[in-house]
């Protein structure tokens, strides 16, 4: 790694973490604070136990986004934040399923979801980098 990535490493990872992060506590709060439309939402695709799904979504959006902004069990949150984003992908924004009017931006909605999942993914395979909690937690037990 050439002297300007090395220096530059930590810093970016942070605010790679915090940018990835940032649409899934917003999302999470958001879909909190309108908790009754969010039940409704997920009821009108047919899925089982729209209340604990929101209930559940809304703690893996939140907590998951948290520790990935902080670098707490980043591997960890990133899996089950890719997991999440594809299925969230797949059954919300089945573009080859709707209206012609609809398809564009179900389209575009589907390919931002897996843009995501792949930056999780990197995240689950690399790791949280050095300004994190993760990396306090290595260098201790090291």
């Amino acid at each position: 790694m050439n002297v300007v990535c090395q220096s530059t490493a930590k810093p970016l990872a942070l605010v790679a973490r915090i940018l990835l992060a940032a649409i899934f506590i917003s999302a999470g709060l958001s879909k909190l604070a309108g908790f009754e439309g969010t039940v409704g939402y997920i009821a009108s695709k047919g899925l089982p136990a729209p209340s604990l799904i929101a209930v559940l979504t809304i703690a893996i959006e939140v907590l998951g986004g948290i520790a990935i902004v902080i670098g707490y069990k980043v591997r960890v949150a990133g899996l089950m934040l890719a997991v999440f984003t594809l299925l969230a992908g797949f059954i919300f924004h089945n573009f080859w399923a709707v209206s012609a009017d609809q398809a564009y931006i179900q389209n575009i909605m589907f390919m931002k979801n897996l843009s995501m999942a792949g930056g999780l993914l990197l995240l689950t395979v690399f790791g949280a980098g050095g300004l994190s909690v993760d990396a306090k937690t290595a260098a201790k037990e090291s």
